[in-house]
């Protein structure tokens, strides 16, 4: 055999000696590493239902203030101790953990959406809608006459509306934090200048006040204010300081066919919402995903967007698809347009309000474009 045939064949046997060591020391690794993500998955669940039955027992606890922080405490301790006990692999503790999980868990279910309590003044009436073919008499229309934010006398009429004689739906848009986050509602435009607002916000009992991070945790019922724009729209515009707010309202570009629909399934919602109140969610069933779902009686609705929930984002949402009237200008331009508060508050409670403040254009304040009105967090609705 020649010399050079038995040194190709010892290398391979060298290389083939090295290929078994590889796949050997891999196959005993792979098992620890399978493990080690395993127990980092269950940490990392361990964690954020430890987070979530932490909140949840705080914000959702018993009206005592001390007895709900005493039990958030206990609830942050036993999550301390099961992570421990994960990464000691005391699997009976950790088992009991999930028993007292499945506990929380099983008394968070067991809340309700009430509407029964002691409201707020403001949202203390509930809206009804009686529908017989095109004609809706909307009842418990809300325009209260203010003096201040918190300093009004409460006002409700009813009227009839005729869904032929519809001739628009406007999108307003309220800004107080910079360009991410507004409070999103919507006005249907009838004919003679008459306007319905309907804007989707929490109901609130007397003392309490909106909280983002409550409003993940059952503390609110969803509410649909049914408006007067003199009461919704300058309540905004007019009297709110701490922190002010910047309004828009722009023009939906959609037929109006898909205006009716939707009129009418904002009907059934608040009908439905007398009947079965809901809990209002900061995420879920907030006023801008309220309005996206409503949307879908329409069968060209648009699809969701992230910009749906980075709500400050939806009227250039709507926009870039073509739902705003406008397309032939920039959206910057558009926006300018939009802007109200100067109008609304040379119009004050005139009767022909809503004209007024769609009359011209104003510059728009810098403010939306890039830095906050304030530091305020969440939607103040």
């Amino acid at each position: 055999m020649p010399r050079g045939h038995g040194l190709t064949v010892k290398r391979r046997g060298l290389g083939n000696a090295r290929s078994k060591k590889s796949l050997s020391l891999m196959s005993s690794i792979a098992p620890r590493v399978a493990a080690a993500s395993g127990l980092l998955l269950l940490a990392l669940l361990t964690l954020v239902a430890g987070s979530w039955g932490v909140l949840a027992l705080f914000y959702s606890g018993s009206s005592d203030d001390a007895v709900r922080s005493a039990l958030a405490g206990a609830f942050a301790l036993v999550s301390l101790a099961a992570l421990l006990a994960l990464f000691f692999r005391r699997w009976r503790a950790l088992a009991v953990y999930i028993v007292l999980f499945a506990v929380v868990l099983l008394w968070w279910r067991g809340s309700e959406p009430s509407n029964e309590r002691d409201w707020q003044t403001d949202v203390a009436i509930l809206p009804r809608a009686t529908i017989e073919g095109d004609i809706v008499t909307v009842h418990n229309i809300r325009n209260f006459d203010y003096r201040s934010e918190t300093d009004y006398t409460p006002a409700y009429y009813d009227k009839r509306f005729d869904l032929r004689k519809l001739e628009g739906v406007d999108l307003v848009a309220v800004y107080w934090m910079g360009p991410a986050i507004a409070h999103v509602f919507l006005s249907f435009a009838f004919a003679d200048g008459e306007h319905l607002a309907i804007s989707i916000e929490t109901r609130k009992e007397k003392g309490e006040d909106y909280s983002t991070i409550k409003g993940f945790f059952r503390q609110y019922e969803l509410y649909y204010v049914v408006a007067d724009e003199r009461d919704v729209i300058r309540l905004r515009t007019n009297y709110r300081r701490q922190p002010p707010e910047d309004v828009y309202v722009y023009r939906s570009a959609a037929p109006i066919e898909n205006g009716r629909r939707l009129f009418l399934e904002y009907m059934e919602r608040i009908n439905a919402l007398n009947v079965t109140p809901e809990f209002y969610n900061t995420l879920t069933t907030n006023c801008t995903t309220n309005i996206w779902l409503n949307s879908r009686v329409n069968p060209t609705h648009l699809p969701f967007s992230w910009k749906i929930l980075a709500s400050g984002y939806v009227p250039e949402f709507l926009y870039q698809h073509g739902r705003l009237e406008g397309r032939g200008m920039p959206f910057s331009e558009l926006r300018q347009q939009a802007y109200i508060n100067p109008r609304a508050q040379a119009a004050g409670n005139a009767a022909d309000f809503s004209r007024r403040i769609r009359e011209k254009s104003v510059i728009a304040p810098d403010a939306i474009s890039d830095s906050p009105r304030s530091s305020s967090i969440g939607n103040q609705q």
